[in-house]
């Protein structure tokens, strides 16, 4: 029986992966990707640069080589929609990605404006402009968090084509006034009162659906307004599911992700391709870890489960060691914590122990050692983080082998640049920009 720090054992994991600093290293997962209609690419934080820029990377020769239509991303429809318009190039999308992603002024902040989404919306724009505008790659979210934001959207496109609806519209915004906008406090109503406002929502979804007109100059104008009463149906749901049981609220969040990306195949049409952005705890199938014992699903598991695994690959990222923007509690100021070397026993430690260097791992050539086979710690940070407390979490056992096609790991990692950070950000990027695109 090897153990974790047996020479031959570490040589084995050596030997089993790729430099990320020889060569393309991305030119053998390009290969091993082959003709999957879906490419789900993770992130063991939301606030790394690498995970970011080595995503995107990615994602550009996935367009470019493989004719990928569009990147569904974990974040919510109607900001993400305007960065849609903004790389389609629009006419009322904006000049400046960075001032389009400005739009992200809800706590996260950072997840999505920050210079290297802005990079890449930048490239994206630049290469829609050479595609004829039915076949520009489009940039969407996948994410349930938009109550009232998506209703809004909802009732702007009602007043200006659909009048006879609007009152379904207004009689929903009219039920989640008390809560003044805020998604907590209409949560935590319901621990006290029966009545919620899902009959109201949903009723605006139906309204919205008997009516399906043709909009010439601008074809996506009812897709994103029947998408954002979708999105307000599926946060009502979550937020009222929240507050009883938050594993339930979870399958709820991934499942609308997952129809929602379901709905843009759709829209794109039968050859369509999709390219997913979200941590890798939603990317990452869930049946190789401990969530699946809590009865826990999540968005890899559903698209191998629905689209079958030899048509879906899965890339994750990890890291054992460096920076992190992140938060001490949910709506703290952001800031740039560090990142202790990862604990003994975990994947990334494995991985540093074999060899302190950048690398790819392609899992199924793992599969033939059983070491490789069992599960270990694999570190998931989330918006709030605590490096002083990672002896006692932020580590999920996983069998890596069943739980990714691909590992990216990195030795060392720095902290993203966000546009928020402070004023001199908004104006000026750094000077690592634009992240090698």
């Amino acid at each position: 029986m090897l153990h974790d720090e047996d020479p031959r054992l570490l040589a084995e994991l050596k030997s089993r992966s790729r430099e990320l600093a020889f060569e393309d290293p991305l030119d053998d997962l390009i290969d091993r990707i082959g003709d999957a209609r879906f490419v789900l690419i993770g992130e063991a934080s939301h606030g790394t640069s690498e995970y970011y820029s080595w995503r995107a990377r990615l994602s550009q020769r996935l367009i470019v080589e493989k004719g990928f239509s569009f990147v569904g991303v974990e974040g919510d429809w109607p900001d993400c929609y305007a960065v849609n318009r903004f790389v389609k190039g629009y006419a009322d999308g904006g000049d400046h990605a960075r001032d389009v992603l400005k739009r992200f002024n809800r706590w996260p902040t950072w997840m999505w404006a920050n210079w290297e989404v802005v990079a890449f919306a930048t490239w994206l724009r630049a290469h829609n402009e050479r595609l004829p505008v039915g076949h520009r790659v489009g940039f969407y979210g996948l994410d349930v968090y938009s109550l009232w934001e998506s209703l809004d959207a909802v009732l702007i496109h009602l007043r200006q084509y659909h009048q006879q609806a609007v009152p379904a519209a207004m009689k929903a915004m009219a039920c989640l006034h008390p809560f003044e906008r805020d998604p907590q406090n209409y949560a935590m109503s319901l621990r006290y009162v029966s009545e919620d406002c899902e009959d109201e929502v949903v009723r605006v979804l139906r309204e919205l659906q008997l009516a399906r007109p043709d909009f010439p100059d601008d074809v996506e104008s009812h897709f994103n307004a029947e998408q954002n009463a979708l999105a307000a149906v599926g946060a009502e749901r979550y937020y009222r599911t929240m507050i009883q049981n938050d594993d339930s609220s979870w399958n709820v969040r991934d499942t609308h992700m997952t129809d929602t990306l379901d709905r843009l195949l759709v829209h794109y049409g039968p050859t369509s391709k999709a390219i997913v952005w979200e941590h890798n705890t939603h990317v990452g199938d869930a049946r190789a870890t401990d969530m699946a014992e809590a009865g826990m699903v999540n968005v890899g598991q559903l698209v191998r489960s629905r689209q079958g695994r030899d048509d879906c690959f899965i890339v994750g990222f990890s890291g054992y060691g460096g920076e992190v923007i992140a938060g001490d509690y949910w709506g703290a100021p952001m800031e740039a914590m560090s990142v202790p070397a990862a604990r003994d026993g975990s994947w990334e430690h494995l991985l540093h122990s074999a060899d302190p260097m950048d690398r790819l791992v392609l899992t199924s050539d793992l599969r033939d050692v059983p070491e490789f086979r069992r599960r270990r710690g694999h570190r998931a940070i989330g918006v709030v983080y605590h490096p002083d407390r990672e002896r006692w979490g932020n580590y999920v056992p996983t069998d890596l082998i069943n739980r990714y096609d691909a590992l990216i790991a990195f030795e060392q990692t720095s902290a993203l640049h966000p546009l928020h950070l402070n004023e001199r950000s908004l104006v000026e990027p750094p000077e690592t920009y634009p992240y090698a695109l």
